[in-house]
């Protein structure tokens, strides 16, 4: 990995406004030459960073740097030196999946951004690929089995413990946002969420991603390619899965003729997960995940960032729907399966 020599000034510059920068950054990374004409193509899809497409005379590339203020209709501040935490996470899954990670190529600690391989046209966004109808069974199994084996093989380790003790970060990015809201939204649910959240953070078994959505999914020409790491910690897998599991049902909700292949790919992506999990009992792991994925569609309709797609109608039978999962006892993955079918399959 390679550091600039010569790093921006100290104070954050939001680099949307500077391309100028950009190419300074290109160039004092050794990816470019000083004056070389690069073209700079800001991409659309995120809320907490700016991603551009880099094209030089000799190569493509994609430069992240992670913002102080996400952008959304809420307020929601996040530090921006969790774009370390997510340089961290890609290298460490990069020993584990080599095929499933973009390769970084460059970091310029100033202005917190990194340079990472582009994806060419080959590589199609997941998310779009299911709203538009179009499901390949054998991604969500693919993608059980990578996220499992990255949290088998950093689990019970001291070392990508500490390096990844990320708690206030992960709190304000993704607990606080999803859940702390929600129980704003919701005050006679607001024990419930905050015993999740209690939970959740007091669960650190393995390296957790913390934004395994479709969204941050390439399929390429080896599989799934997972990107977007900035909430890396290491914490509870429940997270990791039950995040995953809640972009299929939603789809489910909002597309209810593709409803009974998203279930099934909810389906088939937590039957490949957990035949990977060695590291604590699976009904154990199994109910934190059934528990908190109510929590979480709850999150997405009325938290800080709620999906953009669901109608108003299908949006209130997902609360509704959240609500009485929330309130059960005993929940389970069958359950909510079951009810979800009922409820949208057509």
């Amino acid at each position: 990995m390679i550091t600039a020599d010569k790093p921006l000034p100290a104070a954050f510059r939001d680099l949307a406004s500077d391309h100028e920068a950009i190419k300074k950054i290109l160039s004092g990374l050794g990816l470019a030459q000083e004056g070389e004409n690069i073209t700079v193509k800001a991409l659309t899809g995120g809320v907490s960073s700016n991603i551009f497409q880099l094209t030089t005379k000799d190569a493509q590339y994609c430069l992240k740097q992670a913002l102080p203020q996400l952008k959304v209709a809420k307020q929601w501040l996040a530090p921006v030196d969790r774009v370390f935490a997510e340089i961290d996470w890609l290298q460490t899954a990069a020993t584990i999946a080599p095929d499933a990670v973009p390769h970084i190529l460059g970091v310029d600690q100033a202005s917190k951004s990194f340079v990472m391989q582009h994806l060419g046209a080959e590589y199609l966004n997941w998310k779009s690929e299911l709203l538009a109808g179009r499901l390949t069974d054998k991604v969500a199994t693919q993608l059980g089995n990578t996220l499992g084996r990255i949290h088998s093989q950093t689990a019970a380790s001291e070392e990508i413990a500490k390096r990844f003790a990320n708690d206030d970060t992960f709190y304000a990015i993704r607990l606080e946002p999803y859940l702390e809201e929600a129980a704003r939204q919701h005050p006679a649910l607001s024990a419930r969420l905050k015993a999740l959240i209690k939970r959740t953070q007091h669960n650190p078994k393995v390296l957790v991603h913390g934004d395994v959505s479709p969204k941050n999914i390439m399929l390429g020409p080896l599989g799934p390619v997972i990107l977007d790491a900035e909430c890396a910690w290491y914490g509870d897998p429940a997270f990791d899965v039950a995040f995953c599991l809640n972009h299929f049902f939603l789809k489910a909700a909002h597309m209810p003729n593709a409803a009974m292949a998203l279930l099934r790919g909810a389906q088939d992506f937590l039957s490949a997960y957990l035949q990977e999990v060695t590291w604590e009992p699976v009904p154990e792991l199994e109910y934190r995940i059934a528990s908190l994925l109510p929590g979480l569609m709850l999150a997405r309709v009325d938290g800080k960032s709620p999906v953009e797609y669901l109608a108003a109608e299908r949006g209130a039978i997902v609360r509704t729907l959240a609500i009485e999962f929330l309130q059960q006892d005993n929940i389970s993955f069958s359950m909510i399966d079951r009810r979800w079918a009922h409820e949208f399959v057509r």
